[in-house]
């Protein structure tokens, strides 16, 4: 794919970041959001600076149009950009043909990821602004791994299907 599309592409993908991230449902400190899709997209379609750059200025544009610019800013963002990097170089070492069970296992460690560095931003952000308590990171633990764990059977069922249609698009 030429740089134009695959920077076309990454625009598109980011875009479709901000939007789901706009489209998620927030119950306290646990956030379900389909917002990572489009990154998991980036990188089991293009690899992982593709995941990494969908994450990056998708992740970054979202939390500026809600949240604004803070300290922990950077916090929020870079659970994304690692999922994009892990997802993107695990595909690319099997040359972006993966089989139904080896995308749910790489999108699951993506998700993981993405769920413990967000509890990290989390405790960050709660110490810095002073809201912290300490249930607030361990009272809902379970229910965020089982809900990166549902996304990760969700998106790596779905994905490589779509992605194998877009490839034939593009």
């Amino acid at each position: 794919m030429t740089k134009t599309k695959t920077l076309a592409v990454d625009a598109i993908l980011s875009a479709m970041c901000v939007v789901l991230s706009y489209l998620s449902i927030d119950l306290g400190n646990i956030k379900f959001s389909l917002e990572s899709l489009p990154v998991l997209a980036g990188a089991l379609l293009l690899g992982g600076w593709s995941g990494a750059a969908v994450g990056l200025i998708g992740t970054l544009i979202s939390q500026l149009l809600r949240y604004g610019l803070s300290v922990t800013t950077p916090l929020w963002i870079l659970p994304q950009v690692v999922c994009g990097i892990i997802v993107g170089v695990c595909a690319q070492k099997k040359d972006f043909r993966l089989s139904g069970g080896q995308a749910i296992g790489i999108v699951a460690v993506g998700e993981l990821a993405v769920t413990v560095l967000n509890t990290l931003a989390l405790y960050v952000d709660s110490r810095i602004y002073g809201y912290y308590t300490p249930t607030l990171i361990t009272g809902m633990l379970a229910v965020r791994f089982l809900l990166a764990v549902g996304r990760a059977v969700l998106f790596g069922a779905l994905l490589p299907p779509l992605l194998d249609r877009l490839r034939k698009n593009l």
